[in-house]
């Protein structure tokens, strides 16, 4: 499995996980509340920042049919149109973003939703690019990504295991060489009991593929758990208010959950470690209080040792308690006071 770079961050098993803060519709149509999410999602320890590009007629057409209304969940009511006019984020302000971030010192970049947003992400020198879930399937849109040569990362909720083999294969053959997938269900939110975390190490299996979790549940626990089982990238919805009424907010990672989010996942990453059986610097100094033989009762030269006189009790400075056979019936070797360690010196 190839490690892959984004903007200078090597991303893989033996890094930390790569968090990614979603922004999403989160700005809720204010400039300054984007750039304070990029901001606040620096300080909360998080890799990158990314955003959506799009514009309502990239993404679909003003149409007010049933096929384009929204019945039922967050966003019940609108037609598609209506929600997206609501939720993008005006191309003008992905300059200011964009040198924003690079200040704050977080990487940044975006999911385009189609060609022109490619192309609009190239003039601002984007790292890297995320292929949507909705989007896994639009092969054309992912050759032309990986026309750019930079890393790519692809979600892949609601695909089947033949779609993300051919999102990948696309992705490859447009000339795509550094490549992500991520397991994620497509839910807003989604209970944790539908995401199934033993498919990350089966995907890794499947496509040999740096693998991580788009996350939608409402808390850390799924993504903090998906570490465990090989996760080296977890995405995360991130907002300033999750009150705030925009139409992601609700799902969204406030600032002091999203730092929580990344120390406990780059504390499980410190916790799995590799396969260890030796003492631990931390047990050094408990290592005293293991069991061992001591001498409970004085006992004079030349006699007999029984199970009287010899006991494995607390600390741990004589022999280990599996010798006791070989020293019982044996006998003193000098004067032994009650309280000795047995040493072999001492079994005649």
């Amino acid at each position: 499995m190839k490690n892959i770079t984004i903007a200078g961050r090597e991303i893989g098993p033996g890094h930390a996980p790569f968090i990614i803060a979603e922004m999403s519709a989160n700005h809720n149509g204010v400039l300054d509340n984007a750039l304070r999410i990029i901001s606040e999602a620096r300080k909360a320890g998080a890799d990158a920042v990314k955003l959506q590009t799009y514009r309502p007629d990239t993404i679909t057409i003003d149409c007010d049919t049933e096929d384009f209304q929204i019945r039922g969940g967050l966003w019940d009511g609108n037609t598609l149109y209506s929600l997206y006019a609501q939720a993008f984020m005006p191309w003008e302000w992905h300059r200011p973003l964009f040198e924003h971030a690079r200040k704050e010192g977080i990487i940044i970049f975006s999911s385009p939703f189609d060609n022109t947003a490619v192309d609009l992400l190239e003039d601002l020198n984007a790292p890297a690019y995320k292929i949507a879930s909705f989007e896994a399937i639009d092969l054309p849109l992912i050759k032309y990504v990986a026309s750019t040569g930079k890393p790519m990362i692809i979600s892949t909720g609601m695909a089947d295991a033949e779609e993300i083999r051919e999102a990948v294969d696309a992705a490859y053959a447009g000339g795509c060489k550094e490549l992500a997938v991520l397991h994620c269900v497509s839910g807003y939110p989604a209970p944790a009991e539908d995401y199934n975390l033993q498919t990350i190490p089966d995907m890794i299996r499947r496509y040999d593929l740096i693998t991580g979790l788009s996350d939608h549940t409402l808390d850390n626990t799924t993504a903090i758990a998906s570490i465990a089982l090989g996760a080296c990238i977890v995405e995360k919805h991130f907002t300033l208010d999750r009150n705030g009424g925009g139409p992601d907010d609700s799902f969204s990672l406030e600032p002091a959950e999203l730092a929580a989010l990344c120390s406990g996942t780059r504390t499980a990453w410190q916790a799995l470690g590799q396969i260890d059986y030796g003492r631990k610097s931390s047990e050094a100094g408990n290592a005293k209080f293991r069991r061992s033989l001591y001498f409970v009762k004085d006992l004079r030269a030349g006699e007999l040792i029984t199970a009287e006189a010899v006991r494995s009790i607390r600390p741990g400075f004589g022999l280990a308690p599996k010798y006791m056979e070989e020293v019982l019936g044996k006998t003193a070797a000098q004067d032994i006071a009650r309280g000795t360690p047995v040493k072999r010196e001492l079994v005649k």
